[in-house]
């Protein structure tokens, strides 16, 4: 066995690990070894942000994890990539920058997680952050993460008139969800750096990697943690068919994500014991929370036909994508240098909502996420569906094969809220659409259909056409001493183990409302400063809108009645 000795070793370059790799090795005293199952984030198909379906679909750049058989949604298995490549799942996202509502991480705190409130927070989403439209109280512009505003909705009427609709229909407008006000409709905002696909590979560790202090080794599978009684000291990992070890005399780090966390901690004999002992893996810490509490975003495709000639869909043959595509190359501007939602929402599904709970994404297309398969003629749709699920799932190994996938279950609509909350979603949307901005392009209600009405007609639809929007989490979640679900304190430390620490989604206590890659760098870049020890940037103290009438309202007033009932 080959052991070679480091300061921390860190598990997983991804949204979160680079972040870590770039911190901890900035003051140049401490030796850092990053290990990373994928390979090379080089490749055009992820540098550029209309390809984004490329690598999220590829088994070169993504694990392809699928879900158990989902009863709530008939029995379907769902798609789960994560990315095994640089820059980890920020190298094969949709780019959606969204750092979530305020009340999100003080709800964080409400679950345990002392000093994860939104003030706490702040200071660290403006560290990480180098935003377009420069810094202010909310946003920064000195840290390594670009993030714009995507092409300022000019590429297409679509985006504009989908937001007229919104406030048609009794919603306000937003500057800046990621700012004083989340709830509302404005432009979307992506993570994309002179029209290309800003990573954490490339915004933390291209310029961490010229640093003699770390030590960067792919295409590495890590098969547990070392442990000595309840001390971590180091990773067995195997690269090139040899079993290797590395020592971290002062601390491991797993950056693994959602999936990839919990099993590395299961396979290490840290989990619910009887999980580990149906997978034949010797318990160390009977630690339940481990791969429990697992969350999801679920969104549907709520599509139209369009009846102007405007949409993504006359741009899917060869040669126009070689068009835009050669522009991209030459330029790094145009369709090529954007992920194509330039416009959202968040919204709250009923009165006595405090936050928006729904997130729409727009896109003047019809098609799958996938790109796989689109709709005859010109279209457009949005993706939406509630952000705040009741819904827990698992993530648990069968064996102690560390090649082998774990068993993910997210037991999606398993409450009676959540699909009650996808009866609101489904006739909120109509409404907005239904507005008068959309009249000169609204065509056919494609999907759902307006056949679909009733409670039952709904239900039975979302059960057949929801997918995942991708956001896995919460899998390893802080809390509080007290509670028997929590994997980590406050601090990320493993309960139980001495110098083991999770940084990545998977520590989430709830998921938050929105994409999760903003927060996941947050996370990383505070998690930092606690690891290292330096004292925690002082608090914000930002106002946060909050609809003052939400105990008896749902909008701002009720819109266009004529719209739709």
């Amino acid at each position: 066995m080959d052991t070679h000795q480091f300061d921390y070793i860190i598990v997983g370059a991804g949204s979160a690990g680079c972040v870590l790799a770039d911190r901890l090795t900035q003051s140049g005293e401490y030796q850092v070894l990053l290990l990373e199952a994928g390979s090379s984030d080089q490749s055009l198909f992820i540098k550029m942000p209309t390809a984004l379906s490329y690598p999220m679909n590829s088994d070169k750049y993504a694990w392809q994890f699928e879900s158990e058989q989902e009863e709530g949604i008939g029995n379907r298995r769902l798609h789960c990539p994560r990315g095994k490549v640089l820059g980890g799942s920020s190298s094969i996202n949709g780019m959606v920058y969204v750092r979530g509502h305020a009340e999100d991480f003080n709800q964080w705190v409400e679950h345990g997680a002392s000093g994860w409130d939104y003030q706490s927070c702040v200071p660290y989403f403006k560290r990480a952050e180098n935003w377009i439209g420069g810094a202010d109280d909310y946003r920064g512009a000195k840290g390594p993460m670009g993030t714009c505003a995507g092409n300022n909705m000019q590429l297409n009427p679509l985006y504009q008139a989908f937001i007229n609709a919104g406030q048609e229909a009794g919603y306000p407008y937003t500057k800046d969800y990621n700012g004083y006000q989340q709830e509302g409709f404005g432009s979307m905002q992506m993570t994309v750096d002179g029209g290309v696909r800003a990573s954490t590979s490339r915004a933390y560790l291209q310029r961490a990697k010229h640093r003699a202090n770390l030590t960067l080794k792919k295409g590495v599978l890590v098969r547990k943690v070392l442990l000595e009684g309840t001390t971590a000291y180091g990773i067995e990992f195997e690269q090139n068919g040899q079993i290797k070890q590395a020592r971290a005399t002062q601390e491991v780090i797993l950056s693994s994500g959602s999936i990839g966390s919990p099993q590395l901690l299961q396979l290490s004999g840290i989990g619910p014991a009887k999980v580990l002992e149906q997978a034949g893996v010797s318990t160390v810490v009977d630690l339940p929370g481990v791969g429990e509490n697992l969350q999801d975003h679920l969104e549907i495709y709520f599509q139209y036909r369009c009846k102007q000639p405007i949409t993504l869909n006359s741009k899917l043959d060869f040669i126009n994508m070689g068009i835009i595509g050669a522009r991209w190359l030459l330029l790094r501007d145009g369709l090529g240098a954007t992920n194509h939602f330039e416009s959202c929402a968040f919204i709250r599904s009923d009165k006595g909502v405090k936050w928006p709970d729904i997130q729409y994404h727009f896109l003047p297309a019809a098609m799958r996420y996938d790109g796989k398969a689109a709709v005859k003629g010109h279209g457009f749709q949005v993706h939406v569906g509630p952000n705040k699920p009741t819904s827990r799932g698992y993530v648990r190994i069968t064996c102690d094969d560390p090649k082998a996938p774990p068993m993910i279950k997210f037991n999606y609509l398993s409450t009676h809220k959540d699909v009650e909350d996808w009866r609101k979603v489904i006739r909120l949307t109509r409404d907005i659409l239904a507005q008068q901005a959309m009249s000169p392009y609204r065509g056919e209600e494609l999907a759902p259909g307006i056949d679909i009405q009733s409670d039952e007609q709904i239900d039975a639809w979302v059960r057949q056409s929801v997918e995942s929007a991708y956001h896995p989490s919460c899998s390893c979640k802080m809390g509080a001493d007290n509670d028997p679900q929590a994997v980590l304190d406050n601090q990320c430390r493993v309960r139980g183990i001495q110098n083991l620490r999770v940084v990545d989604s998977s520590i989430f206590p709830t998921i938050t409302n929105g994409n999760l890659n903003g927060p996941t760098i947050m996370v990383a870049e505070r998690a930092a400063d606690i690891i290292l020890g330096k004292p925690l940037l002082p608090s914000a103290d930002v106002p946060v809108w909050i609809d003052p009438s939400w105990q008896t309202r749902q909008r701002l007033h009720q819109g266009n009645e004529s719209a739709h009932p």
